[in-house]
């Protein structure tokens, strides 16, 4: 740590109480009072060294008093920093640190200590100490944290800025932060220091590398408003984006205990000495975190935005704050995974859904108004723009969407309190082509129509519509041709497809078995021929297998149909007959 020590004389004072007394053997004629403390010293060797006191003991209007009276409640550090200025002004031995040189420098400032009034005084001294403080990052870094203290004095001083050009400078550069760049090869016995050899073997120390985030510890100490200013000026000094957003993300964690989901305001106090932050402080810090983070797509993980975006919603942040992180989100949606878009409902409503279906719902639409936007200017290949291979690749992404949005409506149609309006907004902001199969979506409207067994049937054939059930695998449209729950007409075509696919399936095996029944080439070889006589009679055995198993399953299907037709037949003409009766 930098030090620079000044004075010569032993140390005269002594504290009784609240009052520091001079124990020089002259009785003492000047009191300086700052708040309860008192000290009592001697008029002459202040007024040599401060304007300030020079004029307040000159205007004092009890001139002829034996003991002077000075108040100096607002000088900067208070006591501690007065101690130091009244041992330097009686030459007393003490030291100059990073820990104590900005609150002197605001304190000498205070009290106009200038060359005027001796010789390197105290101004002098302080600046003089300042720039070996800036040679290093970690007396720089105390430099900066002591400016908490003294905030409002350092900034008028501008010492704030300076200790936070510096620390950029350094972040930025890639050099040694905790020593001073090499300015000479120091000479050791008449031999440079790179150069020591013993045993043939060179004894320097390799250069250590650092990596981007070897800063990150240091500045996470700092308050926010310290904090903020660094970051931006680091940013503005060409730090890269990825650096400032892990800085960032590690702040956000260290002060924000509502990020941490195994954790409560009442745990974090118990297992802290110290009690966690209030609501306001968490959400006025996250709403400063959320400003800084650079504006670029995937630079902070998609994991953690979401968790950024619960808190948010938790601490109820301002709406552009929040909007902020829902676009966020959006614009990484492709890469997100169910449980985090389970967003737990804020609302005491009681008919509330218990996951927050409008938050996701914005979520969404913000990512499709960002892939259509991508696919057509990927379109146009004239049109080129900065950070375009960021954006989501067309159909890839749809479709990662569109498995997470059948998910989560999966999970969501169980809730009674689910609307069937919100169901199919969500549903239909996906577009049909993004999905290769429709087992998702009939899923999740299976489960919906389970949890709300009153809707209508204009209503269940209108949320049926949002399946494509030409997409459904055979399985799922087994299990749909069994389905109670389905419309009739829906449980028609999901056989008619059905059918329509078996019959393409046998004519497809048929054209095969043709072809390898009836060769068209000649000139094969007679080994060629042995083989391909061989291979053909397996291929034609199991193909007429599956064709035998394929056309049974086709009359079962159609059996099926048929027995529905009839028992829908037979309850209209019960109801006709009904009806007939009571006329």
């Amino acid at each position: 740590m930098a030090c620079m020590k000044l004075g010569t004389k032993p140390d005269i004072f002594r504290l009784e109480d609240h009052t520091w007394q001079c124990t020089s053997g002259l009785p003492s004629d000047l009191t300086i009072e700052i708040g309860e403390t008192s000290f009592n010293l001697h008029k002459f060797p202040l007024i040599s060294r401060s304007a300030l006191l020079a004029k307040l003991i000159g205007d004092n209007p009890d001139e002829d008093a034996p003991v002077c009276s000075v108040h100096l409640n607002d000088i900067p550090g208070g006591c501690k920093a007065f101690e130091l200025i009244a041992k330097f002004c009686y030459s007393i031995k003490l030291e100059l640190t990073s820990h104590n040189v900005i609150s002197l420098r605001c304190a000498s400032d205070y009290l106009q200590m200038t060359d005027d009034y001796g010789e390197e005084n105290l101004i002098t001294q302080t600046e003089t100490f300042l720039q070996q403080v800036f040679t290093t990052w970690s007396d720089t870094m105390d430099a900066l944290e002591s400016c908490e203290e003294v905030l409002s004095d350092a900034e008028d001083l501008n010492l704030i800025s300076r200790c936070i050009d510096s620390l950029a400078i350094k972040a930025c550069s890639g050099q040694n932060p905790y020593n001073p760049p090499p300015t000479a090869t120091s000479p050791v016995n008449n031999i440079t220091q790179t150069s020591i050899i013993w045993n043939g073997v060179p004894t320097s120390n390799k250069p250590h590398t650092f990596g981007d985030d070897w800063w990150y510890k240091d500045v996470s100490f700092l308050g926010l408003h310290l904090y903020k200013r660094l970051i931006q000026t680091m940013e503005s000094q060409g730090m890269k984006a990825e650096t400032i957003a892990g800085s960032l993300v590690g702040y956000a964690k260290k002060y924000i205990p509502l990020m941490n989901r195994q954790s409560s305001f009442n745990d974090a106090s118990h297992s802290k000495p110290v009690s966690a932050p209030s609501a306001a402080d968490q959400r006025a810090l996250l709403e400063e975190i959320v400003e800084l983070l650079p504006n670029r797509k995937r630079i902070v993980g998609t994991k953690f935005l979401i968790r950024l975006l619960r808190t948010a919603l938790v601490l109820h942040v301002s709406p552009s704050c929040r909007e902020n992180l829902e676009k966020r989100v959006g614009a990484q949606l492709d890469s997100a995974v169910l449980d985090d878009i389970l967003i737990p409902n804020q609302g005491f409503n009681s008919v509330d859904t218990l996951y927050d279906i409008d938050c996701f719902q914005r979520i969404l639409d913000y990512f499709m108004s960002m892939a259509m936007d991508t696919t057509s200017t990927q379109c146009s290949p004239c049109i080129i723009e900065e950070g375009l291979e960021d954006v989501p690749q067309s159909l890839t992404s749809l479709t990662s969407v569109a498995n997470l949005v059948d998910s989560f409506l999966s999970d969501v149609a169980a809730d009674v309190n689910m609307k069937l309006s919100k169901f199919q907004s969500l549903a239909v902001a996906v577009p049909d082509y993004a999905r290769p199969q429709s087992d998702g979506i009939y899923r999740a409207l299976d489960i919906f129509l389970k949890a709300h067994p009153w809707l209508t049937d204009c209503e269940r054939e209108q949320i049926c519509r949002l399946m494509n059930i030409q997409k459904l695998s055979l399985d799922a449209s087994t299990h749909a041709a069994q389905n109670e729950r389905l419309p009739l007409r829906v449980i028609v075509q999901v056989l008619f497809f059905e059918q329509l696919r078996l019959r393409t399936s046998i004519a497809g095996w048929f054209f095969v078995s043709e072809n390898l029944e009836n060769p068209q080439s000649q000139d094969q070889t007679n080994n060629n021929k042995n083989d391909g006589e061989v291979v053909r009679s397996q291929g034609i055995g199991e193909m007429r297998e599956r064709v035998v198993e394929l056309e049974r399953e086709c009359e079962n299907m159609k059996y099926e149909m048929r027995k529905m037709v009839k028992k829908k037949r037979s309850w209209n003409f019960f109801c006709k007959r009904r009806r007939h009766r009571r006329m």
